[in-house]
């Protein structure tokens, strides 16, 4: 695989990690159901339904994927620490939108987890995940957040 198409699906399996990490959160799906139901149906398929007739949803890189979906799930209570400690005085993450916290706990997973993804390159990709769901200013406090939990966590 090249740079780019490795590049390409990786940034694919970003917004599918965080998407199924909103699921998980949301309807406590078991996890192995979960990863499966993404296997099948959402990762680097064409799509059959006469709605969606002829759409191809990009190739994620699924082992990728099922790192960073696995590693949060594996994770999360020591995720959730670092990112409270990240927050603004007064700020908890129940305050926050369910999508955002899970956006920046596949961020900060990355930034613990994935060395070998360069701490710059994780921050930018959870930003542009960001900007799919939300407008610059959540974008931007993603960066704050991601880039002062990097500083811990690769000094």
């Amino acid at each position: 695989m090249n740079t780019a198409s490795r590049s390409t699906s990786r940034s694919t399996a970003r917004l599918a990690a965080v998407q199924a990490l909103y699921q998980l959160h949301m309807e406590s799906t078991a996890l192995a159901k979960l990863l499966d139901e993404f296997h099948q149906h959402r990762l680097g398929r064409e799509v059959d339904d006469e709605d969606h007739e002829g759409e191809i949803y990009a190739d994620a890189e699924v082992e990728f994927f099922d790192d960073i979906v696995r590693g949060v799930d594996a994770r999360r209570t020591e995720i959730d620490e670092v990112l409270t400690g990240k927050l603004a005085s007064g700020w908890t993450l129940v305050r926050l939108d369910k999508t955002m916290l899970q956006i920046l706990r596949a961020g900060t997973y990355e930034l613990m987890a994935r060395a070998d993804v360069p701490a710059a390159t994780a921050i930018t990709e959870y930003v542009d995940v960001a900007k799919a769901f939300f407008d610059d200013r959540e974008a931007k406090f993603v960066n704050g957040v991601l880039d002062a939990a990097a500083k811990d966590l690769r000094p």
